[in-house]
């Protein structure tokens, strides 16, 4: 039997769905997920590997209209998704407007790629909901298959896979077999501690945040690492660390914890925060920061 492989690119609007999709195709937690807008700013390989197939899936950052350059890099992740890909996978769901974002959507049909929509959140819908956007999205991408999904729940995830799998080209592997994503550890440590900060502040502060991991040592039963929590203002900063640093530390302790469970070792967490004025709208931070690696 020939061998498959190819690049399966998810793409959609800001809260649908995309990093939950992500992990539940790839049966692992490589993107973070919260309820919040633009929680995923980079763009994310996760791999499939078997005996005759490699699927490397993308996470990618919500569609959105810019209004810095971080959100600038962010679409520009979200565009390099949408030329290198051999099947996307446009996700939407039953609670946003689909006509949202239109020139993007009329940019994908454009494409002539391989699409598969995924209709999610139907758990959070009825039928009647269910079948018009169904329709909606059949007639929006001719010749595309529209499977409504529930990604939180795992419901009809499998039968994405096996279409994957008939549009997916015969190649050869792109990375070895063993990889399960084309991030090193540093990176998931700083999505780790930028998911608790998403969770645990309101308002402005987790978007005007940026994780730099400075330190990290491995030793047999123990990760020791040094990380740097950069906000855009000063006032930010005695907000993330809180009155006599109990906000850091709760940080640091749920942040603690998953990376325990993602490493199965022990992590000793040294978290500082730093102001690095404006980052969000710098060149020189933003490529500091990974932004520039589209």
């Amino acid at each position: 039997m020939a061998h498959k492989a190819g690049f399966v690119n998810i793409i959609g609007n800001p809260n649908v769905g995309k990093s939950t999709i992500m992990n539940a195709m790839v049966g692992e937690k490589i993107s973070i997920i919260t309820s919040k807008m633009q929680t995923t700013r980079h763009r994310i390989k996760g791999i499939v590997s078997g005996d005759d197939f490699q699927i490397v899936y993308s996470d990618t950052p919500g569609i959105l209209k810019p209004n810095y350059k971080l959100q600038e890099s962010m679409l520009k992740f979200v565009d390099t998704a949408l030329l290198d890909a051999d099947i996307i996978l446009y996700v939407t769901d039953v609670v946003e407007d689909p006509k949202k974002n239109e020139d993007y959507i009329t940019k994908i049909r454009k494409s002539n790629m391989p699409v598969i929509v995924l209709l999610n959140k139907i758990d959070l819908s009825d039928q009647e909901k269910v079948l018009e956007l169904y329709d909606f999205w059949t007639r929006t991408f001719p010749g595309a298959t529209v499977f409504p999904v529930s990604a939180l729940r795992k419901f009809n995830i499998a039968p994405v896979f096996d279409r994957i799998m008939e549009l997916l080209p015969e190649a050869p592997a792109y990375f070895p077999k063993d990889e399960l994503t084309d991030r090193n550890e540093r990176f998931f440590i700083q999505e780790i501690i930028r998911e608790k900060i998403l969770l645990y502040y309101q308002k402005e502060i987790p978007y005007s945040v940026e994780i730099n991991v400075e330190e990290f040592v491995e030793e047999e039963d123990l990760i020791k690492i040094r990380a740097i929590i950069y906000v855009a203002r000063e006032s930010q900063k005695g907000i993330i660390i809180g009155h006599q640093g109990k906000s850091i530390k709760k940080v640091g302790s749920q942040a603690r914890r998953d990376a325990e469970e993602f490493f199965g070792k022990k992590i000793f967490f040294d978290l500082y925060v730093k102001v690095a004025k404006d980052w969000r709208d710098k060149d020189g931070q933003l490529k500091k920061f990974g932004y520039d690696k589209y």
